[in-house]
């Protein structure tokens, strides 16, 4: 049969588009379907074909859609009586065409139990029905959480101390996304913190407890109290640790790299933080580094000046350390790719790091994204520069 006139599964494609958009169960019946059928010169030309068109959408007729005839007068053929519109009057009817009864059927039952329990949250189900399917078999348990936050608004509390039947942190970490779209429907406006946003914020943006940042710092002072002989004096704090620490040292080095920050050599009145990459926060709100001469070693490309100009904005007295085109140039051998380089302004660079900073970002060195990875940088320049501090 020819494609040009709408078949039975024609029909049935219609539905399904309705359903993959989301559009089927929340649709007002009845509903009107596309039909498109032979023009006056095929019932002459085609008639053989037209009768097995309109055989086909009879018999599929049984499976939900109702046709309606139309009278046809032909001058060869005479008078016939053939499919002008198709409907679907009802839900049930549409389902059943779509082969969705089940689904049709689980989600009348998730609509129920949610008008008992969260009416609040029955336009969302309705906007994305097919989401709510695919979390059928968790629902009950997220409807728990829903109102559990709801009688312990901004508990105080970690994720592991919810104490409800069958419901553990692993199961509310895991479903965040979800629950933080549930949770704005239904807390009131003080239970949330809408500056915290995102799942890694979702502790933060309904008040339960989260894992403190944590500040790890190797002491650079064999002399200093705080060294333990025969260790490295490497220490790891909590961030109002780091924040109350206030040691007695007059130079604080950051470094981006691990093993750079293991094995950064001795520096008398020193002490070596690993960083943070882009995240500042357990460093920002110490201010007893405003009061130190602050050193920061990032990779030689883009980000790693992005990473020092973020820097600046908490601390506009740090210093970049081996980030320099002296450094860069003496290293051609070492250069890598940078994967996705950043071309944003950074305002905080001063005019050496803004004229380097410029040749990568428009890639006047050469045509690839460029980058130097601090590791990379030969030992003894690290030692020199340091001994030259």
């Amino acid at each position: 049969m020819t494609t040009d006139w709408t078949s039975a599964a024609d029909l049935k494609a219609q539905l399904l588009r309705w359903w993959d958009r989301d559009e089927l169960l929340g649709a007002e019946f009845p509903q009107q379907l596309r039909l498109r059928g032979p023009s006056s010169a095929a019932l002459s030309e085609r008639f053989d074909e037209v009768r097995a068109w309109v055989a086909d959408l009879q018999q599929g007729s049984s499976k939900g859609y109702r046709l309606v005839l139309r009278e046809v007068r032909h001058r060869v053929i005479g008078s016939n009586r053939l499919p002008g519109e198709a409907w679907v009057d009802t839900l049930d009817d549409a389902l059943r065409l779509a082969g969705k009864v089940r689904e049709g059927r689980a989600f009348a039952e998730l609509m129920s139990v949610t008008r008992q329990q969260q009416p609040a949250l029955v336009p969302w189900l309705q906007c994305q029905p097919r989401r709510a399917l695919a979390l059928a078999g968790d629902w009950p348990r997220l409807l728990a959480i829903v109102a559990w936050l709801q009688a312990h608004p901004r508990p105080g509390l970690y994720l592991r101390q919810v104490d409800l039947p069958g419901i553990h942190s692993k199961f509310i970490e895991a479903q965040r996304g979800v629950l933080a779209e549930l949770l704005d429907l239904v807390l009131p406006g003080d239970a949330v913190d809408t500056a915290a946003r995102g799942a890694g914020q979702f502790a933060a943006r309904y008040g339960f407890r989260d894992k403190p940042l944590r500040v790890r710092l190797r002491f650079l002072d064999p002399q200093h109290t705080a060294w333990v002989p025969g260790t490295d004096a490497d220490y790891t704090l909590s961030a109002p640790a780091f924040v109350r620490l206030d040691p007695p040292v007059q130079r604080v080095f950051i470094t981006e790299n691990e093993i750079n920050f293991l094995s950064f050599p001795p520096v008398a009145d020193s002490l070596v933080v690993f960083g943070a990459g882009y995240g500042f926060d357990a460093l920002g709100q110490a201010a007893w580094l405003h009061q130190r001469t602050l050193h920061y070693w990032g990779d030689i490309d883009t980000h790693g000046f992005a990473i020092l100009d973020q820097l600046r904005s908490h601390f506009p007295h740090a210093l970049s350390f081996l980030m320099d085109r002296h450094t860069l140039l003496a290293h051609e051998d070492q250069w890598l790719t940078e994967p996705q380089p950043t071309q944003r302004d950074l305002p905080l660079l001063d005019q050496e790091e803004r004229r380097l900073y410029d040749d990568l970002r428009w890639r006047r060195l050469r045509e690839e994204p460029l980058r130097l990875e601090q590791e990379r940088i030969a030992y003894g320049r690290v030692q020199q520069k340091v001994a030259a501090l």
